[in-house]
């Protein structure tokens, strides 16, 4: 014990780094599925169905596209160029792509870890920068979401490391260089990310501020060469022009902004304070806030960020993700100013070390249980149990007791196969006459989503697929069940699977 002692009073980062690899290593490990619908299907699933050869969403010309659609091509283009590589040395599993995936993507994150450390030594000491390295390390959703291909994660490494940058331009040797270095990072958050571009003005307005033109236009040639050569190249080989998919994704959010998830103007307010824990996330909030202008190349950009966002109409809680991290190291600084400074507190201190005891306690509960999640697991499982199965060619969805059906992950399934859905307002008759009338194979497989009337929709399916038999039945992991019984927007619902035994085509491995 003296000896890790000496360790974290020598050396707190190695420490640090030793837990967040730690705690990553088991995300990657078991914190399989998918958070949202965005980190599996716009990236992972799209970019397999390329491999596959099916244009699945119809993002190109080819695919029978007539414009684009808003999506970020180069982020999936890595996934696909990842996935072609997968098939070039026979990785066939999805499993075990996904268990790589996860860790490239854990790696990535230890920038955050590591260079948000040496932020907060470089503004404050290694007290306060200890402290904010094992918020960033061990915080209780932030491995979880660090193995995840969300780009409202993966662009935080670019920011943190481009903040850095910026933070040592004072050390003025190179300083050019260093500039355009730092400009094209916060253009690659940007590329990941398009609305971190608020938090980059951050720091052009303070260039701005402080009347240093040149390094404005250092900054700035840095910034537009990233996203230039990414985005940029892509857009203009396939479009004939350079980030047409950018305008195509600003253009669809100023006509369809207020048609998604909406909320008051302190709603990040009420979420940031809920993820961070209250009672210390309001400390860490007023930390953060008080560093406006002793620490602003720290604080403006993240607050910059969150202020937009704030007035946006459009509100979910994965936009504000971006600056957690930031409000994490600029609330440690602050707090811990303050408190140095506060009689109150001074004389408080049992309260405020039983207070952060609470906090910790709480935390490592979170850890553990989202650490490990399996995340959407009933989808997830369904489709790595039908992979078993080849020639599969169609799957019918049904939820008729709700108004959609969530589609399925079937980068799982291991091939591509036609999607009959079932839902509100369609109707048995309805069904039947598609199943006879879309040219598609009848479907191999019937997928019943949630318990709800569960015999009596089974008995209406066989009454035009008389040969359907019961195979399994798949249920959402613990937290799944947990998230849904808090909203049941999120859809982590039983599926039962019937086998339709009229396609004898279907092969069993």
């Amino acid at each position: 014990m003296s000896h890790i002692q000496k360790i974290w009073k020598d050396n707190p980062l190695s420490i640090i780094i030793f837990l967040a690899i730690f705690v990553r290593l088991i995300a990657v490990i078991f914190s399989k599925g998918f958070a949202f619908h965005d980190d599996h299907f716009l990236y992972i699933e799209t970019a397999q169905s390329w491999v596959w050869g099916t244009d699945y969403m119809k993002w190109f010309p080819i695919g029978g596209a007539e414009q684009p659609a808003g999506h970020n091509l180069f982020y999936s283009g890595l996934h696909y160029i990842l996935f072609v590589f997968f098939k070039w040395v026979h990785i066939d599993n999805p499993e075990l792509k996904m268990l790589i995936i996860r860790f490239i993507n854990a790696s990535f994150s230890m920038i955050v870890v590591i260079y948000g450390y040496k932020i907060v030594l470089k503004l404050s000491n290694k007290k306060t920068a200890s402290l904010s390295g094992l918020l960033l390390a061990l915080f209780w959703i932030i491995p979880f979401l660090s193995v995840r291909t969300l780009i409202e994660f993966l662009c935080i490494p670019f920011m943190v490391y481009g903040t850095w940058l910026f933070i040592s331009l004072q050390e003025r040797k190179n300083l050019y260089k260093k500039l355009l270095i730092t400009g094209f990072i916060l253009g690659m958050a940007f590329v990941f990310r398009y609305q971190t571009i608020l938090f980059s003005a951050g720091f052009f307005l303070i260039l701005l501020f402080r009347k240093q033109w040149n390094q404005f236009l250092i900054l700035g040639i840095g910034f537009i060469i990233s996203p230039f050569i990414t985005l940029g190249i892509i857009d203009w080989f396939i479009w004939g022009f350079p980030f047409a998919e950018l305008y195509a994704y600003i253009t669809y959010n100023i006509h369809h902004s207020t048609e998604y998830f909406t909320g008051p103007w302190y709603n990040y307010l009420l979420l940031i304070s809920g993820i961070l824990l209250p009672p210390i996330s309001l400390f860490l909030i007023f930390g953060w806030l008080s560093t406006w202008k002793k620490y602003i190349v720290l604080f403006f950009p993240a607050f910059l960020f969150l202020l937009i966002h704030s007035i946006l109409p459009a509100k979910q809680e994965r936009f504000i993700l971006p600056i957690i991290p930031f409000i994490i190291m600029g609330g440690i600084i602050g707090w811990s100013e303050f408190v140095s400074q506060s009689k109150f507190w001074i004389k408080k201190k049992r309260l405020l070390n039983s207070l952060w005891g609470f906090f910790w306690i709480l935390n490592i509960i979170l850890l553990f249980a989202v650490t490990a999640m399996y995340s959407k697991r009933a989808r997830v499982e369904s489709m790595v149990y039908l992979s078993q199965y080849e020639n599969i060619q169609s799957i019918l969805l049904e939820n008729s007791t709700d108004n959609s059906t969530k589609i399925t992950p079937k980068f799982y399934l291991g091939e591509w196969v036609y999607e009959y859905h079932f839902a509100k307002p369609k109707n048995i008759d309805n069904i039947q006459q598609e199943l006879s009338t879309s040219g598609e194979p009848l479907p191999s497989f019937i997928l019943f989503f949630k318990d709800n009337d569960i015999d009596r929709r089974v008995e209406q399916m066989k009454s035009i697929l008389p040969f359907m038999e019961y195979e399994t039945t798949i249920e959402p992991g613990f937290v799944d069940k947990v998230l849904h019984w808090m909203n049941p927007f999120n859809a982590n619902m039983v599926i039962h699977i019937y086998r339709n035994k009229g396609r004898d085509d279907v092969i069993h491995h």
